[in-house]
């Protein structure tokens, strides 16, 4: 029997039947010692997981102590942050000692499903905490007189609202409605359902859609932008001053008088206005957050269209380079947005001082 095929986005942990390289169980069902190699690797992945919990959570630790934070579109990056947060502390070291386990589940059956609810939970609201940004930077850019603060908040406290919603509703249908099996004490399986309809409901749900979004929300960015550019050169008004103003003195006459000729007036900015260098900055973060979004997610999803279209077996280390890879989007989202705000910057250094 040909086996199933994992069509998830969150952690392909199916089982390997026999040897692989950097694998933990021999053929006797014994422990065999790691590879150099296979330690070094490991070892990497335990720094990515105490570097994206740290440094997520420095923003949130920022954010809440700092007042002037407590606006948007800081709640959006504080959701953002939570998210990934919670991947670093509840997914990763899981995923780590399944990695050590020979990519089997040892744990039980609750704890598996407490593993992958979480799983889909916390990726999914990356995800879609992604995709608010984008959406925030797009109204704000190109709406910036009807985007108000009290519409952005309200919008931006919707969007958080609905991004956790509809992430917990993925993650919990298996369990609620009976969506498949995610354990499986045989064969020692932890994985997502793989019933064909979740698999296309909960892929769609979180990956998907707000990938069509956020490349939407780009163009449409990268759209604004170049009308902007184009209609700034149309307005100028060129030509400058010939003679200027000729200011003669009456001899015999107690007042001034004076004689324009030929004066022309011209409007001329050098540089880019406040705005319009805010703006600029705010479509370059959005294009590098969606660009990592994109390059860390899609190789995962790529693969996971390939198997049932092909029928063939992607090896297994790809797998779990894809899979961490998509994880690493965790690591990289606070670095992104707090790279291109001084505020930031500032504020970890107050926050540095005041401890020491």
């Amino acid at each position: 029997m040909e086996r199933p095929l994992n069509l998830s986005c969150f952690a392909d942990t199916t089982p390997d039947t026999g040897n692989r390289s950097g694998s933990s169980a021999g053929p006797d069902g014994g422990r065999t010692p790691l590879s150099v190699f296979s330690v070094l690797v490991l070892t990497l992945l335990a720094m990515l997981v105490v570097a994206t919990f740290l440094w997520n959570g420095l923003v949130l630790a920022t954010i809440f102590r700092v007042r002037t934070f407590h606006r948007v579109p800081h709640n959006l990056v504080a959701s953002m942050a939570i998210s990934d947060v919670m991947v670093a502390a509840l997914v990763m070291p899981l995923s780590l000692v399944h990695e050590l386990s020979g990519r089997r589940w040892r744990l039980g059956r609750l704890l598996c499903q407490v593993w992958i609810s979480f799983d889909v939970l916390c990726c999914t609201a990356s995800i879609w905490n992604v995709t608010a940004i984008a959406l925030d930077r797009y109204w704000s850019i190109t709406r910036h007189l009807e985007y108000t603060l009290r519409t952005r908040r309200r919008i931006s406290n919707i969007m958080i609202a609905l991004t956790w919603a509809l992430s917990a509703f993925i993650s919990l249908a298996p369990l609620l409605f009976g969506w498949g099996e995610t354990y499986s004490e045989n064969n020692e399986e932890c994985q997502v359902s793989q019933e064909p309809s979740y698999t296309i409901f909960s892929t769609f749900g979180a990956f998907y859609l707000p990938l069509c979004v956020v490349l939407f929300v780009y163009w449409k960015i990268y759209k604004a932008a170049k009308f902007r550019i184009g209609s700034r050169k149309s307005n100028s008004i060129t030509p400058i001053t010939r003679e200027g103003l000729e200011v003669k003195e009456a001899a015999q006459q107690p007042q001034m008088v004076f004689t324009v000729r030929h004066a022309t007036v011209t409007f001329q900015t050098d540089g880019d206005t406040w705005r319009e260098q805010k703006e600029k900055k705010a479509a370059l973060m959005v294009g590098i957050l969606i660009g990592v979004f994109v390059l860390c997610w899609i190789p995962f999803f790529i693969t996971e269209l390939i198997n049932p279209l092909c029928s063939c077996d992607i090896p297994p280390i790809w797998k779990s380079i894809f899979l961490w890879l998509g994880y690493s989007n965790s690591f990289f989202n606070p670095l992104i947005y707090t790279a291109f705000n001084k505020n930031y910057n500032n504020a970890f250094r107050n926050l540095f001082f005041r401890q020491h």
